[in-house]
């Protein structure tokens, strides 16, 4: 294929680039080139700024499918089907599980209710505004989406990934835990029996080709793994691959919220399976895994990621972990030491 990425130097684009390159395609990235990122032999990069509508360096091009990576607000959608979209014979939009209007319901599927956005100026904003208020995020995606399906009517895919994890995710969310446990000791986790979902980025990234290859359409949730997992069997997963000699002290939900231990942010990938979130963990991928989704095990995924991560300059290793996501050690000795 002829196959344009819009982005393309992210977490998930390196993976997508390097396996449509295996595949045998003609890759073109479109991005504002200010990302420092791996020049890549064979692949063709071009400038330009989508916020303010700038295409110019696509006129004249056609392509076989186009992946969408990049993609926050309506405008980009509508902005650039107006030049590509009768040169381009299929488009995959990155959307996210985030469109959906509540996680309360286990075993959703693709059909559930997404948001609603009900601003006037939804068109007038930027991905600046989103930042500035992620309230914004699910309402636009699904916006983003209702975009795609008019522009690129019938041959159109809406991949909604939940947690992307693996090697190359530079916020600590899965990476606070084969990070952690392989450092060993007694850690702190949250109740084992809640559900988890995620995705490895390289099957994100894989199988948005695969999609483009086989112009799949519709939507398609893409969380795994393919069968039900618990925080322990998780835990337990990524400390047998990295330190079997690490202690796992499981905190109840009733201790974390007396401690304000805040699910996701202070403990990352956890999300009660109770209640508004007793879903957030078990929404349904069946339709993804029918059409072929590939799903790595999570120890490869662990194996992998703690590799990446000792990889990185020193000077990035010391500020584990990251700023938003995880607990400090003093905080978690202090968490340790409060449960007796």
């Amino acid at each position: 294929m002829r196959l344009l990425i819009l982005g393309g130097t992210g977490f998930i684009g390196e993976h997508q680039v390097r396996y449509a390159l295996e595949r045998g395609h003609t890759v073109t990235l479109f991005n504002r080139g200010q990302r420092a990122a791996t020049r890549l032999p064979k692949v063709d990069y071009l400038v330009g700024d989508r916020d303010q509508n700038d295409y110019a360096a696509l006129r004249g091009r056609t392509f076989d499918a186009c992946i969408d990576n990049a993609t926050l607000v309506p405008r980009w959608v509508r902005s650039a089907a107006a030049l590509l979209a009768p040169h381009i014979g299929h488009y995959t939009l990155i959307s996210t599980v985030s469109v959906y209007a509540s996680d309360a319901e286990p075993d959703a599927d693709e059909g559930a209710a997404r948001q609603t956005c009900d601003r006037a100026d939804a068109f007038d904003l930027s991905p600046a505004d989103v930042r500035a208020d992620m309230s914004l995020y699910g309402p636009l995606k699904a916006l983003c989406e209702d975009e795609a399906m008019r522009q690129y009517d019938g041959r159109c895919a809406m991949l909604r990934p939940g947690l992307i994890v693996g090697p190359g995710d530079e916020s600590d969310r899965f990476t606070y835990w084969p990070v952690r446990i392989a450092q060993g000791g007694e850690v702190l986790v949250p109740p084992r029996a809640d559900p988890v979902q995620f995705i490895d980025v390289r099957d994100v990234a894989a199988w948005s080709v695969q999609v483009a290859e086989q112009r799949l359409t519709g939507a398609f949730n893409l969380k795994g793994p393919a069968s039900a997992m618990t925080m322990g069997e998780f835990l337990d997963t990524i400390r047998s691959v990295v330190n079997p000699d690490a202690i796992l002290r499981e905190a109840s939900r009733e201790f974390l919220a007396a401690q304000q231990v805040n699910a996701w942010t202070d403990l990352p990938v956890w999300i009660p399976g109770v209640g508004e979130t007793a879903g957030a963990h078990r929404r349904s991928s069946a339709r993804a895994l029918a059409a072929g989704l590939p799903l790595r095990p999570l120890s490869v995924t662990a194996a992998d990621t703690l590799a990446w991560w000792r990889s990185l300059p020193i000077e990035r290793q010391t500020k584990f972990p990251a700023k938003q996501f995880g607990l400090s050690a003093a905080r978690e000795r202090a968490l340790l030491a409060a449960m007796g």
